[in-house]
């Protein structure tokens, strides 16, 4: 079943409302909570094992693979209790536990607290993801997701490289109840969310000013090509009236080649938050600091040209320059003692990064009826989190025996595999448009 704007309109519908502006709000909190955090915690794991980088890539998995867990539950329990009471818990279990992290510098005590936070932040992703969607018109997804990637890609901007500079100036202890805080404040903007996806719709549903026909039917036209998928994938899609589940999307190709795609940069997106702390000599912490803040900078930047330059030309045909771009700068990242090729080498992975988040994420929302949301935000958060967890893990054991340069060779050579299902798709909807 496909997402088809009404035709005939003479207008184009708003991106912004009120429901959407209240739901940028848990955004800002649960992104500055998490980004916050992130590299915070493999340091600090780190140092209290004396500095053996296998702890630092046990707390990263610990988080992100308690995440995936709780991503592939999430339908249910927003299906069950509504979008509100998931955000609710998510935020309350991503910031809650934060306060705990300093009580005790033991592995397991860091891992459980992690295993808490990925699944409060599994709550936030895929509820919120889910309503996010419901909140942006179909003509304007790729535009609409690509804004909110901005709002959540500024506070990563900030928190992520700001985390690890306040370590080194005030301590893990304040920058710990900082990550609570942020989560736990966002809590007072659930109440004025809708709680079903029926209720999101009618939240979007404004009057719209009236635009250029030729205008508005280039955008369709941009939306109709992107939505265009098998007419035997539609047709399994559809029946029955029932919504597609995360099982049905993992057996869909529409489905599972885009987050097949994502999920191998987000195994590098992992591996550089956890370890270039490590891999740069400590004496350039100024360097990681840099990196990380252009890396999620241009991420953001990406994104909003993806979304923009994919609803109006395509966003199957982005994958692949995505990837290749990603994959460019985790390989120039192997160069650790070069804080040029460091900084540049991050900054063209975050492009690459950037690029292919919004075009995967739009496909997918555009492949399924507007029931199936909370399955796609499943998926491709699955694919998002898998990836973290996953790279994080095995890194820390290959870069144990190769040293970190070969170690983020290899993984760039890795990430080259997923061109395939990338041209794959491409022809997929190229020929389907």
């Amino acid at each position: 079943m496909l997402n088809s704007p009404a035709e005939g309109a003479g207008s184009r519908p708003p991106l912004v409302t009120r429901p959407l502006l209240l739901r940028f709000v848990s955004i800002i909190g649960a992104s500055t909570s998490f980004y916050l955090l992130l590299s915070v915690v493999p340091l600090y794991a780190e140092d209290a094992a004396g500095g053996h980088g296998a702890a630092a890539g046990l707390a990263t998995g610990a988080l992100m693979l308690a995440t995936v867990a709780g991503e592939l539950a999430t339908p249910r329990l927003v299906a069950r209790f509504g979008y509100r009471f998931a955000l609710v818990a998510g935020l309350v279990l991503l910031g809650a536990p934060a306060f705990a992290l300093s009580a005790s510098g033991s592995a397991p005590w860091i891992a459980a607290v992690c295993v808490l936070r990925g699944l409060g932040f599994a709550f936030t992703v895929v509820a919120g993801g889910a309503l996010s969607a419901s909140l942006i018109p179909a003509e304007r997804r790729g535009e609409g997701l690509a804004l909110v990637g901005i709002v959540t890609g500024v506070p990563s901007v900030v928190a992520l490289p700001l985390g690890v500079w306040l370590v080194s100036h005030v301590g893990y202890g304040p920058v710990f109840a900082a990550g609570a805080v942020a989560a736990l404040a966002a809590v007072a903007s659930i109440p004025g969310l809708p709680d079903r996806e029926r209720d999101a719709g009618t939240a979007r549903a404004r009057p719209a000013a009236t635009t250029d026909g030729a205008r508005r039917e280039e955008a369709m036209d941009g939306v109709r090509r992107e939505e265009a998928m098998d007419g035997a994938r539609r047709e399994e899609a559809a029946a029955g009236d029932r919504p597609p589940g995360v099982v049905d999307g993992f057996r869909s190709p529409a489905l599972s080649r885009p987050a097949l795609v994502f999920g191998v940069t987000a195994l590098a997106a992992g591996i550089l938050v956890t370890f270039l702390p490590l891999a740069v000599p400590r004496a350039s912490a100024g360097v990681v600091a840099t990196a990380l803040f252009a890396q999620t900078a241009a991420a953001t930047a990406a994104r909003w040209v993806a979304g923009r330059q994919g609803d109006r030309h395509g966003q199957a045909r982005l994958l692949v320059p995505g990837l290749l771009a990603a994959a460019g700068g985790t390989l120039l990242t192997a160069l650790t003692h070069s804080p040029v090729a460091v900084v540049i080498g991050v900054t063209l992975f975050g492009i690459g990064f950037g690029i292919t988040q919004n075009a995967t994420l739009t496909l997918m929302y555009a492949r399924v009826p507007a029931s199936g949301y909370g399955t796609v935000s499943a998926l491709w958060n699955f694919a998002f989190d898998a990836g973290m967890g996953v790279g994080a893990v095995g890194f820390g054991i290959l870069a144990a025996r190769t040293g970190y340069p070969a170690a983020f060779a290899l993984t760039a050579a890795l990430m080259l595999t997923a061109l395939v299902p990338a041209r794959r798709d491409r022809r997929t909807a190229g020929a389907a448009a």
